[in-house]
């Protein structure tokens, strides 16, 4: 199974997200830190759930960073996530 895959299945059971989208954005970090062939170790991750509602951006960072720890100790090297109020997703 790959990696994003992987990071879906752990967020979608941990956080039953109203909005879930894991892109792997290694290509565009081609010969940067962190970058192997392959890809899989620059990943963007766009949440919005009612598990994080309330939480400080932080927190919320930390959760959602706490789900994924063994990807991001197997070799994911960089992670952007950004947590979007479920308000947002009705619109």
């Amino acid at each position: 199974m790959s990696v994003r895959q992987t990071m879906i299945d752990k967020l979608t059971a941990r956080f039953d997200p109203e909005l879930l989208e894991v892109i792997d954005d290694s290509e565009r970090h081609h010969g940067h830190a962190g970058w192997r062939e392959g890809g899989e170790t620059h990943f963007r991750v766009r949440i919005a759930t009612r598990h994080l509602a309330g939480l400080s951006r932080i927190a919320q960072h930390r959760a959602v960073m706490e789900v994924l720890d063994s990807e991001i100790k197997a070799g994911v090297h960089a992670l952007n996530i950004e947590v979007k109020p479920v308000a947002d997703v009705a619109e």
